[in-house]
C-alpha cells in the first residue's frame, strides 16, 4: 500500500479512528494488525520475513539478557545478527555476488554454475533489518532491557507509517511511547495532518512530475546529449529529495496525528556547505545509525590518521552497499567516502587559497560559494546513483556538454510538455524559497498566528494544488527499492 494510494486516503482515517476509540490496551494490538496488513499489501508472503526477523530477536535479547557471562552474551548477539543479515544478504545481494564471482571466475576459465535467487525484493528490507540489528546490539551493550512484551515489540519492528522507508528508529526511542496512554490532541493531529499535506505536495506535485523527465531521460540515455542530460541530472536531485524527504513528512505526521514522536530524517540537505554537512543533514536516522554501530566502534576519530581515513572509507563503502546491489552504487559510496577524506587532507590548503583571495573578509559569499561546490559535488554522485549501469554513468559524463548550441525545446521528447516543464522550474524555486524563509522563521508557528481565515486559507490552498496539480499515477517511492 503506497501513502500516494486511494487505499492509503482510506485505510489511515479508519485507523486512526478506531485507534482513539479503542481503550488503550488494545491499540498496540490494532496498530499491529494494521501494520500487517498495510505490509501485506506488496507481497503477503513477504509478512513472514518480518515476524521470523521479530522472533528471533525477541527471544535473542531476552536470553542475552538472561545470560550471566559475556560469552553466552555474544552467541545470543550472533545468532541475531546473521539470522537478519543472512535474511538481506540471500535476497538483496546474493544474485549480485553469485554474478559477479561468476565473471571473475569467467576470466580464468573455471566453472561455476549456483542457480540464481528467483524473488523479489522485500519492501523495507533494508529498513527493517537496521532497526531490529540496533535493538540487538543496544540489549548487548546494557543501553536496554530486553521488550518482554511481544506485542509492543512486534509493533517496534513493523509500525506502519515508518516500516518500508524510515526513519530507522531505535528502540531506546520508539517503544516506551507505545506504553504511553494517547489522547487526542487537536493541535498535535493539525500539525501531524499538515506534514503530512507537505509530504503529499512533495511527492506527488513535485517528486513524481520531475521523475516523467528524469526517467525519460535517463532510462535511454544515448538517445540524449548535452541539456536533456543535464536538465535530467539537476532534475533528480530534486525529485530524489522530494520524494524520499516528502516520505518521511508523511511518516512523521501519521505518527504524530496518534501521538507518536519520530525523528527527523531531514534537515535543508542541499544547504549543506560540505559532503560531510551534507550527511548530517540527509537520512539522518541512517547516518546516526551508521555513526553508533559501525563508525563508532571501528574506533572513529580517536584513532590515528589513516585508520580514522579507513573508517570513513568503510562507513561508506557500506552505506553505498546498503543502498542497493549494484556497482554503481558501491561506486557512489565511495566517491562520497573520497570528497570527505580529500576534503580532510586538502583543508590547509583550501585555507590558503581562501585568504589569497580574501574569501574570509567576504561571508555570505564564500558561504555561498561552499554551498554551491557541495550541491555539484552530489550531482556528480547522484549521476552514478540513478544511472542503470556504470556504461550509462560514463556516457552521460562523456556527453554531458555536448551539442549545448542546440537548446530549443522542441528538439527533446522529455514527456513533459512546455507548460508541465515550467511548471516544474517554479516548484523547485518555490521549494527552494521555502526552504531558505524556513531558515529565518517557522512558517507553520507563523501560519499558526494568523486569524482563523487565513489559516484555512493557507490549509485548503495547499490542498488544493495537491489535488490539482499532483500526478497520480500510484508511483513507487524511491527508497522502497532500498
Amino acid at each position: 500500500m503506497l501513502f500516494n494510494s486511494i487505499q492509503f486516503i482510506i485505510f489511515f482515517p479508519i485507523i486512526v479512528f478506531l485507534f482513539f476509540m479503542m481503550p488503550h490496551k488494545y491499540r498496540t494490538v490494532l496498530l499491529l494488525v494494521a501494520s500487517y496488513y498495510f505490509y501485506m499489501c506488496w507481497k503477503a508472503e513477504y509478512i513472514i520475513l518480518i515476524i521470523v526477523s521479530t522472533l528471533i530477536d525477541y527471544f535473542c535479547a531476552i536470553k542475552m539478557e538472561e545470560s550471566e557471562h559475556q560469552q553466552q552474551k555474544k552467541k545470543f548477539l550472533i545468532i541475531s545478527l546473521f539470522s537478519n543479515l543472512g535474511l538481506l544478504f540471500l535476497f538483496k545481494y546474493y544474485n549480485f555476488f553469485s554474478d559477479n564471482l561468476q565473471n571473475a571466475f569467467n576470466v580464468f576459465n573455471i566453472f561455476y554454475d549456483l542457480p540464481s535467487f528467483k524473488m523479489l525484493l522485500p519492501v523495507g528490507i533494508s529498513f527493517y533489518t537496521f532497526q531490529t540489528l540496533s535493538y540487538s546490539i543496544d540489549v548487548y551493550r546494557g543501553k536496554k532491557k530486553a521488550e518482554r512484551n511481544i506485542t509492543i515489540f512486534a509493533l517496534y519492528v513493523a509500525f506502519f507509517p515508518q516500516l518500508v522507508a524510515g526513519p530507522i528508529e531505535r528502540s531506546t526511542r520508539l517503544i516506551p511511547q507505545f506504553y504511553i496512554k494517547q489522547k487526542f490532541d487537536y493541535e498535535r493531529v493539525r500539525d501531524g495532518l499538515l506534514l503530512m499535506l507537505w509530504g503529499f505536495f512533495k511527492k506527488v506535485v513535485i517528486a513524481d512530475r520531475l521523475a516523467i523527465l528524469v526517467n525519460q531521460v535517463f532510462n535511454n540515455v544515448h538517445d540524449y546529449k548535452g541539456i536533456p542530460l543535464i536538465i535530467a541530472s539537476y532534475f533528480f536531485m530534486f525529485q530524489i529529495y522530494c520524494d524520499f524527504s516528502g516520505y518521511s513528512d508523511i511518516a512523521i505526521g501519521g505518527a504524530k496525528v496518534m501521538g507518536f514522536d519520530l525523528m527527523k530524517n531531514f534537515n535543508r540537505p542541499y544547504f549543506a556547505t560540505s559532503i560531510s554537512d551534507y550527511w548530517k543533514r540527509w537520512h539522518i536516522s541512517l547516518g546516526s545509525w551508521f555513526r553508533d554501530y559501525l563508525y563508532i566502534p571501528l574506533g572513529g576519530n580517536r584513532v590515528s590518521r589513516n585508520r580514522w581515513y579507513f573508517n570513513i572509507f568503510m562507513v561508506f563503502l557500506i552505506t553505498g552497499i546498503w543502498h542497493g546491489a549494484g556497482w554503481n552504487f558501491i561506486i557512489w559510496g565511495v566517491l562520497q567516502a573520497f570528497f570527505i577524506i580529500f576534503s580532510m587532507i586538502s583543508s590547509g590548503l583550501r585555507g590558503k587559497i581562501a585568504d589569497f583571495f580574501h574569501l574570509p573578509d567576504y561571508p555570505l559569499f564564500q558561504h555561498f560559494y561552499k554551498i554551491f561546490i557541495t550541491f555539484h559535488l552530489l550531482l556528480f554522485g547522484k549521476i552514478i546513483f540513478r544511472s542503470n549501469s556504470i556504461s550509462d554513468a560514463y556516457y552521460i559524463f562523456k556527453n554531458f556538454f555536448a551539442e549545448l548550441g542546440n537548446i530549443g525545446y522542441d528538439r527533446f521528447h522529455f514527456g513533459l510538455n512546455k507548460y508541465e516543464f515550467v511548471l516544474s522550474l517554479l516548484l523547485i524555486l518555490f521549494l527552494t524559497s521555502i526552504q531558505i524563509i524556513q531558515n529565518k522563521i517557522r512558517i507553520r508557528q507563523y501560519i499558526y498566528s494568523k486569524p482563523l481565515v487565513f489559516r484555512w486559507a493557507c490549509y485548503y490552498l495547499l490542498l488544493f494544488i495537491v489535488i490539482h496539480l499532483g500526478e497520480y499515477n500510484s508511483t513507487n517511492f524511491i527508497y522502497f527499492s532500498f
